[in-house]
């Protein structure tokens, strides 16, 4: 790894003065998770292949589910996530917790805002998730030869310009998240900072198994997930620091392929359900293990080739990141910076997933009968178990998507 992105993987801004609890060392036991370790030829050539696998016997349908908080992702949920002391980060159970907890110490007014934040931004968020669409639909063309008359295949221009549009409005769904959770962690009063400080950023184990503080029937479906996300990452931002808001899981990009269908979907509903944390690598080593040398090698070409883009995500998420927590001490915060670099991150993933689509395709077209036949032994769950398309988690009616060809080249 490069010199610039290990400084960047390891060092950790001092936390502000609100951030009450920096998040404790991990016991020798607990693997601890960073943004080193995320960028990793290992856990990038493993995620990657396991998004192979979700995408060479998945669907559609599958491609679409996303976890509503992978979206507008900088507030270090996912750090607090996968450092969980308590072990607890990939149970279901996780974000309910903390969310119930954070929004028991709230007022009246200070939850309030975050329900008025919720309605203004729920066409925001349908429209990002129904933006990724076309693009799985084009991805999906491409892997079944279903190409435009006269086109030899995916346009990487076009690829990188969408996801950058997508990307823009991912940004101004953080920024104006940040301006609400900002207003609200600014508001909270030295009896709520010190109930605050009683549950520990990564140690579930602090955090009291309470009732959902949330009456479902007084609000959308759409906006009661956005409450529980919000005040999940509300927690995580006010108690974490610069460290945990850049970092990402390492399937964090190239979200078009079915990964969170197979890992994810099969847990929906399903109450203290646990989400095995070696799925991915295991399914992803077995792929790779099936392959020829020369289908491997289009694979194990893939962490170099990215490796420019994602020195340039972690810088980009860095400073983004330290943006948008200028809300939390009243700063003046850039937003002109956050849309531009929200763009360009949107650009930088765009050509990972290009690369990503074109080397799936590749491998598929000389996948042998045995090979298929035990590439298919590698998914346990039926793509259509359960049945999609999603939007993110929810289960809507296949989706009328726009015509794609301008996804394509021409020859």
């Amino acid at each position: 790894m490069k010199p610039i992105l290990l400084s960047l993987c390891l060092v950790c801004l001092a936390v502000p003065a609100f951030a009450q609890n920096r998040p404790p060392r991990p016991g020798p036991d607990i693997k601890r998770h960073n943004i080193e370790q995320a960028c990793s030829d290992k856990a990038q050539l493993h995620t990657i292949a396991f998004d192979g696998v979700a995408f060479l016997t998945g669907d559609f349908a599958a491609d679409t589910f996303l976890p509503p908080g992978k979206v507008s992702d900088y507030f270090g949920f996912q750090y607090m996530r996968d450092n969980d002391l308590g072990q607890l980060g990939h149970n279901t159970s996780f974000l309910t917790r903390i969310a119930s907890n954070t929004l028991a110490i709230l007022t009246p007014d200070q939850k309030a805002q975050l329900l008025t934040l919720a309605k203004a931004q729920e066409a925001d968020v349908k429209k990002f998730a129904e933006m990724r669409f076309p693009m799985i639909k084009a991805f999906r063309r491409n892997l079944a030869g279903d190409l435009p008359a006269s086109s030899k295949g995916l346009n990487r221009d076009a690829v990188i310009k969408y996801s950058a549009e997508l990307y823009a409005l991912d940004g101004k769904i953080a920024l104006d998240r940040a301006r609400t959770m900002g207003a609200v962690i600014a508001s909270l009063t030295p009896e709520q900072k010190a109930k605050f400080a009683k549950l520990k950023f990564n140690d579930s184990r602090t955090w009291p198994d309470i009732p959902e503080q949330l009456d479902k029937r007084t609000m959308s479906h759409a906006n009661n997930v956005a409450m529980m996300t919000y005040a999940s990452e509300m927690f995580a931002w006010y108690a974490g620091n610069i460290e945990a808001d850049t970092y990402f899981c390492p399937e964090r990009h190239g979200m078009y392929f079915g990964g969170f269908g197979l890992k994810t979907a099969p847990a929906m509903g399903k109450k203290d359900y646990a989400i095995s944390t070696d799925l991915t690598g295991d399914t992803g080593a077995a792929f790779l293990a099936l392959l020829t040398p020369a289908q491997r090698k289009l694979m194990t070409d893939l962490p170099n080739q990215q490796r420019k883009a994602m020195t340039e995500i972690v810088t980009t998420r860095r400073t983004i990141s330290e943006e948008l927590r200028k809300f939390q001490s009243g700063k003046t915060v850039d937003e002109q910076k956050i849309a531009d670099l929200s763009k360009r991150y949107g650009e930088l993933d765009g050509e990972l997933s290009y690369l990503y689509a074109s080397t799936f395709a590749s491998i598929a077209r000389t996948l042998s009968p045995e090979q298929k036949t035990e590439l298919a032994k590698l998914r346990h769950d039926d793509p259509k178990n359960p049945k999609g398309p999603f939007l993110y988690s929810q289960v809507i009616a296949m989706p009328t998507v726009a015509n794609t060809d301008t996804f394509f080249e021409s020859k």
